[in-house]
């Protein structure tokens, strides 16, 4: 990963391979930012007016390169655009910094370093712009074959950035050190879930995934306990065995546990994890399967929390539940019309096996349950129907309490992640009416993404506050990059999940 410094130095006298400066997109033209001042003095002040004769506009994303001035050791500057101008007195939006940084750390990918003079105002900024560095700089090569030798030698590929430093830092000042410590921390785990979401499903079944994450628990000191086929048989985890029966690879519950010996509250978070879903024997139609491997970003985004949460120290006990099976049709799969008793030990009519990953979560939102902990979190790829409400880029938050939703979403806006809270309609609940069996797992078509929402809330426990985050639309890239954001696996919901665990920890979650 892009390894991060804080620097006072000059820019001038930088050696470096490019300096990073911002441009706001003003009423009159663009406008240099904050931190670019020493630059724009080399340019006689007149750098603005060059990069409009660019074509440069400030424009959000936007990047445009150009020679130094003479004096300079760098030999190149990237103006990065970070939007509209703030009003006076007020700073940059902190994600318009994340993005801009995490656009310039693509546009860098091959360099030795960088040094970026975006607005630092305080050690806030300079933490969001390390983020967007760490986050924007991500590759993954892992299955191209000799990777660095093939990018050298046929130039299809550059490495990420390697070093950035970030002007106008103060090294010594214990707020900015902590804002890079905690930016490495999640950027760092956030990515390593981008790599799970990203790992090809012959090398992530349910039994790699909870092999993974036993080597990181024991690596900052998490507890772990992984239940298989045998362990989720005599315990009765109907869901979890009922998706995973047409599989060769047999399902697994993960339970991560952080505690801290000065919590005074405690959470849980339950990620879906699907390593592969093929709809099982209500099979997805060609053109649907492609990005299945994509089907545990959920429980992805639960293992990267609980270990960020682990690395930070927070004073908050955080348990995180990883329901990973694969979901295959073969002689052995659950079929439409077989009833499943669940860990609750409430029956479900399965009426589509496509509908699957209600089902794991919901006898992990059980099991999470019985330990009682002060508020859960769900978060799963979970229903097609959120993406036709919220599109590609933004997820929904559902709640069996108003003010956690608002809670949950403020987080989420904090930490630069897009959501959007939806209802939970109780008319819909009776479409879920089975003849056969307490519940089905499915019901009305219209509103199928609330219908899962009231699925999932059937099996949390009585006096539970809970919130479920479908995060269906932006888990997977399907596009091409834009800020920090690659193409492939994004890490949603991961920065949300810390976000809300360090606001438990500081006592200010609503």
């Amino acid at each position: 990963m892009t390894a991060l410094t804080l620097s006072t130095a000059a820019a001038p006298g930088l050696r470096a391979d490019a300096i990073v400066i911002g441009v706001a997109k003003g009423a009159g033209g663009p406008s240099v930012a904050p931190g670019a001042e020493a630059v724009d003095k080399a340019y006689d002040g007149r750098l603005a007016g060059v990069l409009e004769t660019l074509g440069a506009s400030g424009a959000e994303g936007e990047v445009t390169k150009l020679p130094a001035p003479a004096g300079f050791k760098a030999p190149v500057v990237v103006a990065v655009g970070l939007g509209a101008e703030p009003e006076k007195d007020a700073g940059f939006d902190a994600e318009a910094l994340r993005r801009a940084a995490g656009a310039a750390a693509r546009a860098l990918a091959g360099a030795k370093k960088a040094a970026f003079a975006l607005p630092l105002a305080e050690a806030a900024d300079a933490g969001v712009v390390a983020e967007g560095v760490l986050l924007g700089a991500y590759s993954f090569d892992a299955y191209k074959e000799s990777a660095k030798e093939t990018k050298a030698a046929k130039g299809n590929g550059k490495a990420p950035l390697a070093e950035a430093a970030l002007l106008g830092g103060k090294p010594r000042d214990k707020a900015y050190k902590a804002a890079i410590e905690r930016a490495t921390a999640v950027a760092e785990e956030l990515n390593r879930a981008r790599d799970l979401v990203n790992t090809p499903p012959n090398d992530l079944n349910p039994e790699a995934f909870a092999a993974v994450a036993q080597a990181a628990a024991k690596e900052h000191g998490i507890k772990v306990q992984v239940l298989d086929e045998k362990a989720l048989t005599k315990g009765g985890y109907g869901g979890i065995l009922g998706v995973g029966a047409g599989s060769a690879s047999g399902p697994r519950l993960v339970k991560l546990s952080y505690t801290s010996p000065k919590a005074k509250k405690s959470l849980a978070f339950v990620g879906k994890g699907i390593t592969y879903d093929s709809g099982g024997i209500s099979l997805k139609p060609a053109g649907h399967n492609e990005t299945m491997k994509c089907d545990m970003a959920g429980a992805a985004a639960v293992f990267a929390a609980v270990v960020s949460a682990a690395r930070l120290g927070l004073e908050v006990n955080v348990t995180g539940w990883l329901a990973l099976a694969e979901n295959m049709p073969s002689g052995s799969a659950t079929r439409p019309g077989d009833v499943l008793r669940m860990y609750s030990g409430k029956t479900v009519e399965v009426l589509n096996t496509d509908a699957e990953g209600r089902l794991v979560l919901a006898d992990a939102l059980w099991a999470a349950s019985q330990e009682k902990p002060d508020a859960i979190i769900d978060v799963a790829t979970l229903t097609g129907a959120m993406m036709l409400a919220l599109g590609s880029r933004t997820y929904g938050i559902m709640a069996n309490d108003d003010a956690f939703r608002s809670a949950v979403h403020e987080a989420a806006e904090e930490s630069g992640e897009p959501a959007w809270p939806m209802p939970l309609p109780e008319h819909l609940r009776k479409g879920m009416d089975s003849p056969t069996a307490d519940i089905a797992n499915m019901g009305e078509r219209m509103g199928g993404g609330l219908v899962a929402g009231l699925f999932l809330r059937e099996f949390v426990g009585e006096g539970i506050t809970w919130a479920h985050l479908d995060i269906a639309g932006p888990a997977f890239n399907e596009g091409g990059p834009f800020g920090y954001t690659p193409k492939g696996g994004t890490g949603t919901a991961v920065r949300t999940l810390v976000r809300v665990a360090e606001r438990v920890a500081l006592g200010d979650l609503g």
